[in-house]
């Protein structure tokens, strides 16, 4: 795997670019957690609140758009 990321994109298979786009979500999923902890910490603060919302949505756009991405390559 780590080979796959490392690797110029133009140099990556189709079974290396699917495996960089499956790290890629998995990293954008260790990310919400993230974001979900400090949301839950009610920091009290409403500009604080929007950021994260925004980040939030932001955040799962993207997850969504590798996804459908990684499941548009075929090996």
């Amino acid at each position: 795997m780590r080979n796959a990321i490392v690797k110029l994109p133009t140099q990556r298979s189709i079974g290396e670019h699917r495996q960089v786009l499956r790290a890629a979500v998995r990293q954008l999923d260790r990310a919400e957690i993230y974001l979900a902890a400090v949301s839950y910490m009610d920091l009290g603060d409403q500009p604080v609140d929007r950021t994260l919302s925004r980040l939030r949505a932001d955040l799962d756009g993207l997850r969504r758009y590798l996804v459908e991405r990684r499941d548009g390559i075929h090996a």
